[in-house]
Order: structure tokens, then sequence, then C-alpha cells
């Protein structure tokens, strides 16, 4: 049984929805606007705007579900049942201080620790991914399918920024990506959206922490896409931080089968 045919599904979907409406309405109050920048103990940057969506998204989602537990970027998690809450007000901070317009921000719902529910939403674009276990992913409310790419030589890749990948993990990220068609950085959690869209074929990541790849999982697999460690294995709380994302299942074994080699 999918998450779309579980009982809590429709008023999870609606409040995903409201999420990223007021993560959109406060990510534009501030962005392009003159803000102090802080720097938090792992030497990040962060905002009045960052704490400003977790505050107000937490007491939304508490509102809602009292039961329900919620882990943030910037407070402490809050524990619950079986049902868990991962939000990442705004991933890619580096962008949105700079103006860049590819930041977004990251909602996903996890039900027993599995991500089953994921929203990508684009505020300086007006642009959101829904994706949820059991349906198809759709942008803008539009159903959307990621490419039928099957071949290194021919994919699009990209990866936000090789200055996160250790030296052995630059060497077969170079490895691979010499072989591809096409290779470009930038685009934080953007970049799974082009995936999930077609417009994109791999997205390679080293680095993450759960709250910027959970939500990205159900709309990448929604897509058709395949999503994963470094190693294959699939994407949890004890995960690395070493992601890739592909657009089908073939051109997913090929990207494995150089990552994970010596």
């Amino acid at each position: 049984m999918g998450f779309a045919e579980h009982p809590d599904f429709p008023k999870a979907l609606a409040l995903s929805g409201q999420l990223a409406d007021i993560a959109r309405e406060i990510a534009r109050r501030y962005f392009r606007m003159p803000l102090a920048v802080e720097k938090k103990i792992d030497h990040s940057p962060v905002t009045i705007a960052d704490r400003a969506i977790e505050t107000e998204m937490r007491r939304m989602i508490r509102a809602a579900f009292p039961t329900h537990g919620i882990q943030g970027e910037e407070f402490a998690a809050e524990d619950g049942g079986e049902f868990t809450w991962i939000l990442d007000p705004i991933d890619g901070t580096k962008s949105f201080i700079t103006g860049f317009p590819v930041f977004g921000s990251l909602i996903a719902l996890l039900l027993r620790g599995k991500a089953v529910l994921g929203v990508i939403e684009a505020p300086a674009l007006n642009e959101r991914w829904l994706g949820c276990e059991g349906l198809p992913t759709r942008f803008n409310g539009v159903e959307v399918r990621s490419s039928d790419c099957r071949a290194i030589e021919e994919a699009r890749v990209y990866a936000t920024t090789a200055d996160t990948f250790a030296p052995a993990d630059r060497q077969r990220f170079d490895r691979l990506t010499g072989r591809a068609a096409l290779r470009r950085f930038g685009g934080d959690c953007y970049l799974y959206g082009m995936l999930a869209s077609g417009h994109c074929d791999l997205v390679i990541e080293a680095a993450l922490k759960p709250h910027d790849f959970q939500a990205l999982i159900p709309v990448v697999e929604g897509a058709g896409g395949k999503f994963s460690d470094w190693q294959g294995k699939p994407l949890g709380a004890g995960s690395d931080g070493r992601v890739v994302a592909a657009a089908t299942d073939t051109l997913w074994e090929q990207a494995v089968a150089i990552l994970a080699s010596p």
C-alpha cells in the first residue's frame, strides 16, 4: 500500500502544500533584501529567513498533527510517533544570500523512517515539485517524468559544487563525468526537480544531511528515477552524505559502478 492510500494522506498532503506556501511567502519577503548572515557551528550560513520559515512550519505541523515528530535544520528535534516531518527551510542559503534564485525549501514526511512525501519548493521562481509514494510526481500540478537516458556518455550531469568532495571522491566523480555528455555545477535542491522533469539525467553530491535529501527521494522516484548513496544503498538517517540520483535504473547502475569503485 502506497502512502496515497493511508487514512492520513489527504490531511498530510494538504498540509505539505500549506507549508510550502508559507515558505514561499516568507522567503520572498526576505529575498534580495539586506540581511544579517550568521555562521553556525559547522560554518554554514543562516539568516532570519531560515529561522522564520522553520518556526512557522513547526507551528503549523504541531497544530495539524500534535503527535508527529519534527526534525529541522535550525532547531532541536521533536520526537513523535510513526510519522516525522523533515524540514530544510532554505536549502541553498548561499544562493539565497547572494540573490541567486535557485534556492528552495524542502519538506518531507517520513513514515517509520521512510520518506513517503516530499516537496521541493522554489520560492523565487514560483515552482514546486510534489512527490508521494504511490503517485506520479507533479510539477506545479502537472505530472512529470525523468528522461530515458540510459548511458553515461549521453548523460547531462549536475552537482552543486565540487568543494564538498574528498580527494578520492573527486577522482571518482571526474572519472564518471569525464565520460558524460555535459557537466554543470550549482543548484542545490533545484537540481533534483530538474532531474524529475527530464532536464538533466544525473545528480551527484557529497556531504548531504537527512534534511537535505529526504524530501528529494519521493520527488525523484515518483518521476521514474532512482536515488541512493554511492554504494547503491537506500538513503536514511545513517547515510554518509554521498548521494546519486539518476533518471533511469540503467543509468544509475552505471553511475554506482563507477562511484563505488576504488
